[in-house]
């Protein structure tokens, strides 16, 4: 049962820190001021990208949980998720970690605690 709720939990934070990125793009991409509009496209875009990512890990993660956790189709999901929340990780550390937006540090934080939560619901 709790490596169920660690499962879902680690599902949750980028399910949610992925739609706050989709609802945020707009206010995102005028705090750049101004700049051309193939860097606002890229912006843009970029925000997007990650906001869908973030919410397809969190949604393949809940679904091997909710179908069947213990299977070797699902260990292979919860890996690979930690793997890539981890590489997710390391780049925010690199770059958006060194801006001043607070919203930004908080990126590497909710990735690594979203894959510690899906390796503890793997191994509890």
């Amino acid at each position: 049962m709790i490596n169920q709720i660690m499962l879902c939990a680690g599902a949750g934070l980028p399910m949610l820190w992925g739609a706050a990125h989709l609802f945020a793009t707009k206010s995102v991409v005028k705090e750049f001021g101004e700049i051309s509009l193939d860097n606002k496209r890229i912006i843009t875009m970029e925000w997007i990208v990650e906001g869908v990512a973030l919410v397809f890990i969190g949604a393949i993660v809940l679904a091997a949980t909710l179908i069947d956790r213990t299977g070797t189709v699902s260990k292979a999901v919860y890996f690979l998720s930690f793997v890539m929340l981890n590489v997710l990780s390391a780049v925010s550390l690199k770059t958006g970690f060194k801006v001043s937006f607070a919203p930004f540090k908080l990126c590497p934080v909710i990735f690594t605690a979203a894959s510690i939560l899906i390796l503890l619901g793997v191994y509890l």
